[in-house]
């Protein structure tokens, strides 16, 4: 671990790494106690994988038809605001069953992706880096696209909190209060949309849903209210993406899965510490 922190102030790719945790976690620690406290993990899931698609799809342009501005990470996000408003379409009209349809956006996103990754001559190779991530390749042109989608997700939490804090805690009082349940909804997923895409940058596609979930299970273990459990959740993602890079360093791990490995062993602790904390309490009440 020494060894990181001694190249860390050498080389920036060290240090757009320890940013890109940084910029993930805040959007982590907002978005994902909204999924944790809503139980919408498998609405994220869904959000998550199509986001291979948009990937492909820009690598695909990128080097077969020369769009130098079609990024990895615009396509990303472009995928994962489609997916989010195709959710909140079903999920609000009620037409079809929801696990259904969360299914087959799950399945045709990924499909997409590896078929535009499998169209791309000599890029097949990046399929492993979406799907698994690579934090240590973070450029300074994704370092601000970064910054902009934690703006956003920033912005919208402050002026919306009271509003999202009802519908996730009292959808039904929500209703009764004329809440505009379908907007604030949609918004949500958007949220959670955009959040989707900076963990991507971080862990990939298929642990993505373990950052988004872990810090927030683990605040929501000592935190009474919402904005605590999110500052707490933040806290706690850029410990476990810089302690994940940490570790991962000198022996040349995955960096991605250590920091999956690292959010699990904090929270399995949290659910120690809160067992043995409540055992505590009942026995002095005896």
């Amino acid at each position: 671990m020494s060894l990181f922190w001694s190249h860390l102030f050498q080389y920036s790719f060290l240090q757009y790494a320890v940013l890109a945790g940084l910029l993930a976690s805040v959007a982590c620690g907002i978005v994902g106690s909204f999924v944790v406290v809503r139980r919408n993990t498998y609405v994220a899931g869904a959000i998550a994988h199509c986001v291979l698609g948009g990937m492909g799809a820009a690598r695909y342009l990128q080097r077969v038809h020369g769009q130098e501005w079609a990024t990895p990470l615009l396509g990303a996000t472009v995928a994962a605001v489609v997916a989010a408003l195709l959710i909140a379409a079903v999920t609000l009209s009620g037409r079809q069953r929801e696990d259904t349809v969360l299914s087959a956006i799950w399945a045709i996103g990924m499909a997409l992706g590896v078929s535009f990754i499998t169209a791309t001559p000599g890029y097949q190779e990046d399929l492993m880096s979406y799907l698994f991530g690579n934090i240590l390749m973070v450029s300074k042109a994704n370092l601000w696209h970064m910054a902009a989608l934690d703006l956003v997700v920033l912005a919208a939490t402050l002026l919306f909190y009271n509003k999202f804090l009802v519908m996730s805690f009292q959808p039904e009082l929500a209703r009764l209060r004329g809440l505009r349940v379908g907007f604030y909804h949609t918004l949500l997923l958007l949220l959670t949309s955009l959040t989707v895409v900076l963990l991507t940058q971080v862990v990939g596609l298929v642990m993505v849903i373990a950052l988004l979930t872990l810090p927030a299970a683990t605040a929501s273990q000592f935190s009474s209210r919402l904005w605590k459990m999110m500052i707490a959740a933040s806290l706690l993602c850029l410990l476990f993406t810089t302690g994940g890079l940490a570790l991962s360093y000198a022996p040349e791990l995955p960096a991605g899965a250590t920091v999956i490995e690292l959010a699990g062993a904090g929270y399995l602790l949290s659910l120690g510490l809160k067992f043995m904390l409540n055992r505590f309490r009942g026995s002095r009440h005896r």
